[in-house]
């Protein structure tokens, strides 16, 4: 039997839910031999090692057809065409297309061009090649949205993925029963920038009246939970959710950015600091059980110490548990990059009190869970997640794929156990 396709991931869960949607693609083409480089254009380091990893790959497969795609193959195409390792670019459009892959298989007769990345800008379809059961044997992740209306002033992304685009609701809860029936136990809706969902469907529907509808025509999914969102752009529904669905899970990340106004207006956020503060207090007094993760960057260009001191203090003010921390590295073809740069050793050191920050509010949160009872989704006999997706480990095997009842007996700084 010939080798089926090797996929190697770079960057967020959406990446990683679209090599799931290749890989299905690719079986069902019959592509052998391949490997599949899907690569992440967040930041100019994230470029860098999707070469890395291309060279090295290369190397491992030397008879293999390589294969480059993702956002980093979107934004600058011609970098991965410009590898002597590389046999084929393909763009973010291309890699969903089942003709892409077909035209790969080995009995395809025509000829592939060695550049295949369309203008993104230009897409209109939320289409996306829906797969039933990505993640765990408990969790699915399901595509809602992709692409990004927003020119945020670090971010390249928009150029990567295009213009935000939705999956009609009804797609999406026909999505969801299927993955119910199937026996999973949590759904979680991602998408590039999820609030935005619903602005180009007939209506202008918002997340909060999506989330509303899957509860309401899905009885019984268990759980519910909403990857990364922009707190400014929450709406209505979302919050009257938030209040009276305990399906949905306490659990919010927050593509927060930083903590000083000057910054967050020279990033072109679209948020104050007192916007972000007052956000997490309203969902907090309507689920008092609710957690919140953030993304924030440290050493963004101008920042000074009193700015980076502002984030700091954002991780208290806004009761912020899991920090996901990103040290600046300026994006060639960012407004951003033309801006004064921090030096390197202070981007670290920031990036490295942060993490501290967010360690000792973990370890907090943690700590204040034992002797607490909690609804637990095993994600193998001996290890499940709370609702607010704290790690918990269980001396005894559990029923796998289901939610189980215990109370926290310890923790360890970073999962707890019971």
């Amino acid at each position: 039997m010939a080798d089926a396709p090797i996929f190697s991931n770079h960057g967020c869960r959406l990446n990683a839910y679209e090599v799931a949607a290749m890989t299905e693609l690719s079986q069902a083409a019959g592509v052998q031999n391949a490997v599949v480089v899907n690569t992440c254009a967040v930041t100019a380091e994230a470029v860098r090692k999707a070469r890395q990893d291309i060279r090295k790959l290369r190397r491992a497969h030397p008879d293999a057809r390589l294969i480059v795609t993702g956002c980093a193959a979107q934004t600058e195409p011609a970098t991965f065409a410009a590898m002597a390792e590389v046999d084929l670019v393909i763009g973010n459009t291309e890699k969903m297309n089942p003709a892409t892959w077909a035209a790969l298989a080995p009995d395809f007769t025509g000829t592939t061009e060695p550049v295949q990345v369309d203008d993104i800008m230009s897409v209109r379809d939320t289409a996306g090649h829906l797969i039933d059961g990505f993640g765990t044997r408990s969790r699915a992740y399901v595509q809602v949205q992709n692409g990004c209306d927003h020119r945020c002033t670090f971010c390249i992304i928009p150029f990567g993925r295009g213009n935000s685009r939705s999956v009609p609701a009804g797609v999406v809860v026909d999505q969801i029963k299927r993955l119910v029936d199937r026996g999973f136990q949590e759904i979680v809706l991602t998408g590039v920038d999820l609030t935005s969902w619903g602005a180009d469907l007939p209506s202008a529907p918002r997340l909060g009246d999506l989330v509303l509808r899957i509860l309401r025509l899905v009885p019984d999914l268990p759980r519910l939970r909403i990857s990364s969102i922009d707190s400014i752009e929450v709406d209505d529904a979302l919050m009257q959710a938030i209040a009276t669905e305990p399906r949905l899970m306490p659990h919010l990340h927050l593509s927060l950015q930083h903590g000083d106004d000057l910054i967050l207006k020279r990033m072109k956020r679209r948020h104050l600091r007192d916007d972000a503060i007052a956000f997490t207090e309203a969902a907090r007094k309507l689920r008092h059980d609710m957690t919140f993760g953030a993304d924030i960057i440290a050493g963004f260009p101008t920042e000074t110490e009193a700015a980076f001191a502002n984030s700091m203090a954002l991780v208290a003010d806004c009761h912020l548990t899991w920090l996901h921390v990103f040290p600046y590295s300026p994006r060639p073809g960012t407004p951003a990059a033309r801006m004064p740069q921090v030096r390197g050793p202070a981007i670290r050191d920031r990036a490295a009190r942060l993490r501290t920050a967010g360690d000792a509010a973990v370890q907090a949160h943690l700590t204040a869970q034992i002797g607490v009872t909690h609804q637990i989704l095993m994600e193998s006999p001996r290890m499940g997640r709370t609702a607010q997706f704290a790690e918990v480990h269980f001396a005894t095997d559990q029923p796998e794929s289901r939610i189980v009842t215990a109370t926290i007996t310890a923790s360890d700084g970073s999962a707890l156990r019971a």
